[in-house]
């Protein structure tokens, strides 16, 4: 029987749009972002902020008030678009740059419109088995082979923080005992791994920090050194952390021989891949990711290595039981999701309401295969090359030749202190806007850095870069 809307207050409909309603906005939508898509090339990478506020950055506010979908595009465009950093641009060499290719985005569309819930198999088993094939693949991809298990997660920090925690839980590892537990890792460790420690508890324990060799990996002879010395003295060494793609160089650790130091001391090994695990995708990849298969956990982020746009991690542990023991958990009015055979997103991480994320990453996948996104992390690694080759010849110093991807530089001039030369050359490369670097410190000094990640990134970008940093530097040695 059909409703008599009649009767209902004149607004109780307003979210169910009518089929030319519904037309209307997706045309206004798709055109703006075919707009921006189209001129990506003519936009700046970075918008140096100036610090003025506009007259209608009240427009954020939410109030009663409607506004029309081309008020709210104009004022996105201008003070969202327009600000910041472009992390579409191919010009964003910063930080670990994140992607956004366009099927990633239909298949969020998609995954909204349908609004699948993907937390628990019962609710949508199409999701769920979706996901698991993402988590199998990516398992398999780093030598995983069986009753290995894993979470589509919001990106590395979660990713981390859920690898940590079974680790943690493993290893039966308690307020009464933390402290005399000893955790390993590096300068280079990223930040995400200590926030996790303070969230889960693990801050009590010692926390070493190895020195590095000339190519900024982990020491092994201090490592076995100092795991000697915490055993002598009563302490337990608990988790080594490695990077396979370290944020600041790209650098990649010893993966065979951290292993081997893990299972001959029972320590946890946890590897760190969010930004270099899927450079495994490529032949030098897999050479320099030797031995990942032997960690204990792995975290990955499509959303760097994959280019899918941000929003997407993968934690993988080797044994499921551990991940399912360390966050499964019974609730009465769950007792019909329930499925013995069958693990669920919500049994193997701290998240029950969850994004049907499996879509913006799946579908491209299936469009595309592998071998494109290999050939793609292929020209990334050859563009790095590259750039670490002119770098020099134009005069700048280069710290290590690099891993993967990221490059690290500065230039030294007699007649400058190191940091405040680079900060200019950073500041004018950010003020130009064209292209994007960071910066960070290394050897106690400010370092430049040239992340390629970006999949519009190519060397018509990195002849700019290079370009921009030999303009500057004539200007200044004079």
């Amino acid at each position: 029987m059909k409703e008599d809307r009649s009767k209902m207050p004149t607004n109780i409909f307003e979210l169910e749009e009518s089929a030319i309603e519904r037309k209307s906005l997706y045309e206004k939508i798709i055109n703006f972002s075919e707009e921006f898509i189209h001129t990506i090339e003519e936009q700046k990478a970075y918008h140096f902020d100036t610090n003025e506020i506009a007259e209608y950055d009240s427009f954020f506010d939410i109030d009663k008030k409607k506004n029309s979908i081309e008020d709210i595009l104009v004022f996105f465009k201008e003070r969202v678009l327009n600000t910041g950093l472009n992390a579409a641009s191919g010009g964003h060499l910063g930080y670990i740059p994140g992607g956004g290719i366009y099927t990633s985005a239909l298949g969020d569309y998609l995954a909204a419109i349908t609004n699948r819930y993907a937390g628990v198999f019962y609710a949508s088993p199409g999701a769920v088995r979706m996901e698991d094939a993402l988590i199998n693949w990516a398992g398999r991809l780093i030598g995983y082979e069986n009753n290995y298990g894993g979470n589509l997660t919001s990106g590395g920090s979660m990713a981390n923080l859920i690898a940590l925690h079974t680790a943690k839980h493993h290893k039966k590892i308690t307020n009464s005992n933390v402290t005399k537990h000893v955790i390993y890792c590096t300068s280079q460790t990223h930040h995400s791994i200590y926030k996790a420690f303070k969230v889960i508890g693990l801050d009590a324990c010692v926390i070493r920090n190895i020195p590095l060799d000339s190519k900024f990996r982990i020491s092994i002879q201090d490592l076995k050194t100092q795991i000697k010395h915490d055993k002598h003295i009563g302490l337990i060494p608990f988790l080594i952390i490695a990077n396979a793609g370290s944020t600041d160089v790209g650098a990649v650790d010893p993966l065979i021989k951290l292993s081997v130091i893990a299972k001959s001391h029972n320590l946890w090994f946890h590897v760190d891949a969010a930004y270099g695990g899927f450079f495994i995708l490529t032949a030098l990849g897999k050479d320099k990711l030797k031995g990942i298969e032997l960690a204990d956990s792995v975290i990955m982020d499509p959303h760097k290595g994959l280019f899918m746009p941000y929003g997407l991690g993968i934690v993988l542990v080797k044994n499921i039981k551990y991940l399912a023991e360390a966050h499964s958990y019974d609730a009465n009015y769950m007792r019909d999701a329930k499925n013995e055979n069958q693990y669920s997103p919500a049994d193997l991480s701290p998240e029950l309401s969850k994004h049907f994320r499996g879509l913006r990453m799946w579908l491209p996948l299936k469009l595309y295969g592998e071998t494109v996104f290999s050939d793609y992390l292929n020209e990334k690694i050859q563009l790095a090359y590259y750039l670490f080759q002119e770098l020099s010849l134009i005069g700048y110093k280069t710290l290590c030749e690099p891993d993967l991807s990221v490059v690290a530089f500065r230039l030294e001039l007699k007649a400058y202190d190191s940091d405040v030369l680079n900060k200019i050359i950073l500041d004018y490369i950010q003020q130009d806007g064209r292209i994007f670097i960071s910066s960070t410190i290394l050897n106690n000094k400010l370092t430049l850095r040239a992340a390629i990640l970006s999949f519009r990134t190519h060397k018509a970008e990195i002849d700019l870069l290079l370009h921009l940093l030999k303009k500057i530097k004539t200007h200044l040695d004079v």
